[in-house]
């Protein structure tokens, strides 16, 4: 496992077609670059699309868990979750959350390049 595995919100999205997908990586990259990416620990966000045009992931990288908490508890919540409401309703199409409580994770183990293992 990498030596600094940091800690990730990951943020994951239903959307309907891939207009809105380009739509939402566009919108949500300027929330980062706003609201986030000059905050202390912030790493980088890095936004994955499905090939079939239906899900939207936006994985977060912070430094470590404390950065992201300290995010959350003293930036302008209220300012980032009206952004977050406006880029969702200014998109052509439709965009809805599929995540249930705090979106964070912490990294238990990697599996990396190396030979092929043939038996257990």
């Amino acid at each position: 496992m990498s030596p600094d595995p940091g800690f990730y919100s990951i943020i994951d999205y239903t959307v309907d077609g891939f207009d809105t997908q380009h739509e939402f990586v566009e919108a949500f990259t300027e929330i980062q670059e706003r609201w986030a990416r000059s905050h202390p620990g912030y790493r980088s966000a890095r936004f994955h699309v499905s090939t079939d045009g239906t899900r939207v992931y936006d994985i977060v990288h912070w430094a470590g868990e404390r950065d992201y908490r300290d995010f959350v508890e003293t930036s302008d919540t209220e300012g980032r979750m009206a952004a977050i409401r406006a880029a969702l309703e200014g998109l052509s199409g439709r965009a809805e959350a599929r995540m249930s409580g705090a979106p964070a994770y912490t990294v238990v183990r990697e599996a990396g390049p190396g030979p092929q293992r043939l038996s257990s």
